[in-house]
């Protein structure tokens, strides 16, 4: 297998568990958040956390790393409007992603905490529910239309 094969095995397959797990996450966490199940969404924070963990954060770097050396071997021009669009788009889904990983920690610990008391969620779960919801909404946008420009590098 040559380099350029390798290299976009790579990078697809990091982008797929990139936006994959996290509209797996998020698919799970808002409904079980609906449900107001307080078990059901200390279980399901608990494990969108830790898929963060051993999905998204590496493909956040993969992704960065396998794009680059692919530009380079492919010699893509970096000032291609194409490719800067889908970094800068890159940048905005991980500046929404940032804070949606502290929201889901803090979701986390505020469902295990009432679990665990025995007490009813307190406001600020839903207020960081929230904010994790309309975060979400910009990311997911972005990585969408990076997949587009990936595959259609238009002339923009």
């Amino acid at each position: 297998m040559n380099d350029y094969v390798l290299l976009k095995v790579v990078h697809i397959l990091s982008s797929t568990l990139l936006f994959g797990t996290g509209l797996g996450t998020a698919f799970f966490m808002w409904f079980t958040h609906r449900t107001g199940q307080i078990e059901a969404i200390a279980a399901a924070t608990r494990l969108a956390v830790r898929a963060d963990l051993l999905f998204t954060t590496p493909a956040v770097i993969v992704q960065p790393v396998s794009g680059y050396l692919l530009m380079r071997l492919m010699n893509f021009d970096l000032h291609a409007r194409w490719l800067q669009a889908a970094i800068v788009l890159y940048v905005v889904a991980g500046t929404c992603w940032m804070p949606v990983v502290w929201l889901q920690w803090r979701v986390r610990d505020l469902a295990a905490d009432a679990l665990r008391e025995g007490a009813p969620l307190p406001p600020a779960y839903h207020r960081y529910m929230q904010i994790w919801f309309a975060l979400g909404w910009p990311a997911f946008l972005a990585v969408m239309l990076i997949f587009w420009l990936m595959v259609a590098k238009p002339a923009l």
